[in-house]
């Protein structure tokens, strides 16, 4: 088979075998070696993206936020005053700032996309006669598609088997489902009108069928028409929304304190108007934490990243914080908790139990397996066990089938089939019209209760049938709730023959009636090991976990007691009790703060738990993997899909996907949200507390009306808040979680990430330690080398050497002071001891820099001349390491008196 540059029909609705010979292609499917080659041709099945602007558009969004507006304010003060060095240093201090937040968003941005990889989707298609999965970019014009229930089309298709119902709305806007069908062979209307195509970018909500891709990429409708949005923007995290109010107020306080004190230098203390003005941009400068802002941004990229390589894809930054905070996880049950290997464990009939895996030889059996070989979507080779594909229920009761007997070939079970009815989650049902030959039969499967009340018959041990009388339905409830009450999972098996002159059932309704129950088969999905550990983390962290499942009440009871959930007695609902109940006995139910276990749900349930959860104040989190779970998954403030098992429709709606469908990866996936916003605020508390030691020397100079000489200059503020500060506080951003971080409670909804007590502990705390030790050096190298106030030090007079040293000696113990700050913030409660002096190397090697950036400002001539610095004696500089041990310890001693206070009270 060959193709040229143009293998593409003109019009998709041409006569099927037209079509097929246009795309050059059969329903066996292309080869691999000829899919291969027309993805060379026509390129990958995805839209061109625009790209968000040129680089040069990104950095400028640099030089005009709040803290850069600032610091413009300032450089324009210096040049007015005449002191245009200055204003030269401040604009370079804007560039630089500006070139490291570009380069920490770009890296940001970098950490989102690659993302991309975790959730390529999957489309199944027919390759060399047999089905394959492949990567839906990958999709070439001639592919024969399989789409099913919960499937994003990938591509533009022509349908040529089955039928379907479609969401639109991506391309129409119309909410309510379409039905499309490979009969519905209309030719009038529009292209998107037509009956028998499919188009990318849609979602089936039901039905299954096959169809031949005749377009991909941007030559589907969809990327004709450009429905879907091409530019793709970063959410701005509330905690960034927060830190920008932070940013302007900071920025309000330091143009009022500088405006306040401009005055006040001049007229009060009698200073020069230069000297005034110097004093001013001092302030403003001292007051700006240049580097807060994007440290915030790379510390939640960073937190993504963490959270994909355990398993957790988040697709967007602001998901990490409010996963910190979430207060409730309402998980499902299987495969999430459970470990979604089922087993078949027993199997009942009339003619008694039989061990799956051993062939009975009853009639009663045998049309038992038949049904289970028919009612199925999913394929399993019983020569291959290891290529079974599809639903592990399923696949658990194909292996039983074929044990027994049956034949399980997909070439069978699509020859027989005359119509489908899908599983749904409202009626937990599925059925098959099959044509056996003899006449067609509807084989149904699905929950006991279910199946129980759309019974009549029940079969007998020679394979014919009697009436389901009282006493079997009273044996048939003892049996299923002493196979529930184990954990088991249930199905019951039916059947029922169509008579000669009985049409094929157009609905389920008429379908499943009158059905002859075959038996009742146990199935065992064992919970995952590290679930009942992670229950555990959930409880200590102060997290209530509900469990919401369409499984019978009495087996999700049992694999919620066994992973330790509803450790107090279970309260377990029904789906038919949460209908009946009214919206304020539901808020009632959930207000009491136990944990509860809803079973026998429907999807549309999740929701409404979801929203009374929400309107109390809680911060939800909710797992979901199919269809009608996806408004559910949008309307929690954290949707969790699963990766595995969900379908593309629920990974699109959720916030996060799990790439291991486990429980324990959602706790930590919380713990890391937590971990993340501590660290945003360890950062913030050593950005802060060098504030205070930074503007109390320039209100000295000022209200001293300059007897006492400028302790520290402009210059060298830049050379902290730049040079010595930056990368310390991104390896905060990096710290491992403090102990005790799930046994906190979860932080409420409307907390903010700065409050009272975190800035009496950075500007009071640290902050005052650290400018009394500062102050102190200055005022000790002054009076030792013979200074007295109102002593001149200006250039040329015999006590300026001695004022650079002093100054030099401010910036040396201020850089000393942050030493002891970073190792200080690096806990909120816990001491220095329990996370480790060397548990974070990247703060070492941060400190290192530092250490070598003070020694360079301080020794190298060139830099000595731009900073003003001359080098302290020996005998001060030795007093540099008791700088940081002190403000170290002062804080060390403040996190013990409050662990203290809380063991008291918890006492």
């Amino acid at each position: 088979m060959t193709i040229d540059s143009d293998v593409q029909a003109e019009d998709p609705r041409e006569p099927t075998d037209r079509l097929l010979r246009d795309l050059r292609t059969r329903p066996e499917g292309l080869s691999h070696r000829e899919a291969a080659r027309r993805l060379v041709v026509h390129g990958p099945n995805e839209l061109s993206r625009r790209r968000q602007g040129n680089w040069a558009t990104r950095l400028l969004r640099q030089f005009t936020h709040p803290l850069a507006l600032l610091l413009w304010l300032a450089a324009a003060l210096a040049v007015i005053s005449g002191t245009t060095v200055l204003g030269i240093a401040i604009v370079t201090v804007i560039v630089l700032n500006a070139a490291l937040a570009f380069l920490q968003e770009r890296q940001a941005e970098r950490a989102v996309e690659a993302l991309a990889g975790y959730l390529s989707a999957k489309a199944k298609v027919i390759r060399d006669g047999t089905r394959t999965v492949v990567e839906a970019r990958d999709v070439v014009p001639g592919d024969i598609l399989l789409v099913e229930e919960g499937d994003r089309v990938p591509a533009d298709l022509r349908m040529l088997h089955g039928a379907v119902e479609v969401d639109l709305s991506t391309l129409t806007g119309e909410s309510l489902p379409a039905y499309r069908a490979a009969d519905l062979t209309d030719v009038d209307g529009s292209l998107l009108d037509a009956r028998d195509l499919l188009f990318s970018g849609t979602s089936c909500t039901g039905g299954e069928t096959t169809g031949v891709v005749f377009a991909t990429g941007m030559r589907t409708e969809l990327g004709r028409i450009a429905a879907l949005s091409q530019r793709v923007g970063r959410d701005e995290s509330p905690l960034e929304k927060q830190v920008k109010r932070v940013a302007w107020l900071i920025a309000l306080v330091a143009v009022g304190v500088g405006a306040a004190f401009l005055p006040l230098g001049a007229f009060i203390a009698g200073l020069p108007l230069t000297d005034a003005a110097n004093f001013a941009i001092g302030l403003l400068v001292a007051n700006v934490p240049e580097g807060l802002l994007p440290t915030i941004t790379l510390a939640l990229a960073v937190g993504v990243r963490v959270l994909a390589r355990s398993g957790a894809v988040v697709k967007r930054l602001s998901a990490v914080e409010t996963l910190g905070s979430t207060s409730v996880i309402c998980t499902d049950k299987t495969g999430t908790l459970t470990q979604n290997r089922m087993r078949v464990t027993e199997v009942w009939t009339p003619a008694g139990d039989f061990e799956p895996e051993r062939a009975p030889g009853s009639p009663a059996a045998s049309s038992l397996a038949e049904t289970l070989a028919s009612c199925t979507s999913a394929e399993f080779d019983p020569d291959h066990p290891g290529t079974a594909t599809g639903d592990p229920t399923e696949i658990a009761l194909l292996r039983t089938a074929a044990a027994w007997g049956a034949d399980v070939s997909l070439a069978r079970r699509d020859r027989r089939r005359v119509r489908l009815f899908h599983f749904d989650p409202a009626l937990r049902l599925m059925s098959t019209v099959d044509d056996e030959g003899g006449g067609k039969s509807v084989n149904t499967k699905g929950a006991p209760e279910e199946v129980l009340a759309r019974a009549t018959r029940i079969v007998t041990a020679d394979g014919s049938s009697r009436p389901l009388g009282p006493a079997d339905r009273v044996e048939l409830t003892e049996l299923i709730t002493r196979y529930a009450s184990r954990g088991l999972r249930l199905l019951a098996i039916a059947r029922r023959d169509l008579r000669p002159d009985e049409p094929v059932p157009g609905n389920r309704e008429d379908a499943e009636r009158d059905l002859v129950l075959l038996g009742v088969v146990a199935m065992f999905d064992p919970p995952r090991p590290e679930v009942a550990d992670a229950v555990a983390r959930c409880h200590t962290a102060g997290v209530r976990l509900v469990v919401v499942t369409g499984d019978h009440p009495l087996t999700a009871a049992e694999i919620a007691r066994q992973v330790g959930i509803a450790r107090n007695g279970s309260t377990v609902i029904t789906g038919a009790d949460l209908d009946a109940m009214s919206e304020e006995k539901l808020d009632e139910l959930l207000g009491d703060g136990q944990e509860l276990i809803f079973a026998r749900t429907s999807p549309e349930a999740k929701l409404r738990i979801a929203d009374a959860l929400r309107a109390q104040g809680n911060v939800v989190a909710m797992t979901g993997d199919g269809v009608n779970d996806a408004p559910a998954l949008r309307r929690a403030d954290i949707g969790v899909a699963m990766g595995r098992a969900g379908t593309d429709v629920a990974r699109e709606s959720a916030t996060m996907v799990l790439t291991d469908d486990n429980f324990a990866t959602i706790v930590s996936a919380v713990e890391e949200g937590r971990r993340v916003y501590d660290n945003v605020r360890k950062f913030i508390v050593y950005i802060f507390a060098h504030a205070t030691p930074e503007v109390v020397p320039f209100l000295l100079f000022a209200l001293s009306g300059g007897q006492i000489p400028l302790p520290l200059t402009v210059l060298q503020i830049l050379a902290i808040d730049l040079g010595t500060e930056t990368l310390p506080a991104l390896a905060l951003g990096r710290e491992p979680a403090e102990p005790g971080l799930m046994r906190r409670p979860p932080r409420r909804r409307t907390a903010g990430v700065i409050d009272a007590r975190m800035l009496g502990r950075a500007w009071g705390l640290l902050g005052g330690v650290s400018t009394v030790l500062v102050l102190g050096g200055f005022f000790l190298t002054l009076l030792a080398g013979g200074w007295y106030p109102g002593a001149p030090v200006g250039e040329g007079q015999p006590l300026h050497h001695l004022w650079e040293q002093a100054t030099t000696m401010t910036f040396l113990g201020i850089v000393a002071c942050q030493l002891g700050t970073a190792f200080a913030a690096r806990t909120q409660h816990a001491s220095l001891r329990a996370i480790g002096f060397f548990s974070n190397r990247l703060l070492l090697w941060g400190i290192v820099f530092e250490v070598l950036f003070a020694a360079a400002v301080v020794t190298l001539p060139p830099l000595r001349h731009v900073f003003g610095t001359a080098l302290p004696s020996a005998r001060d500089l030795a007093l540099l390491p008791l700088f940081a041990l002190l403000v170290w310890g002062a804080d060390e001693l403040w996190r013990w008196r409050g662990r203290s206070r809380t063991e008291r009270r918890l006492g």
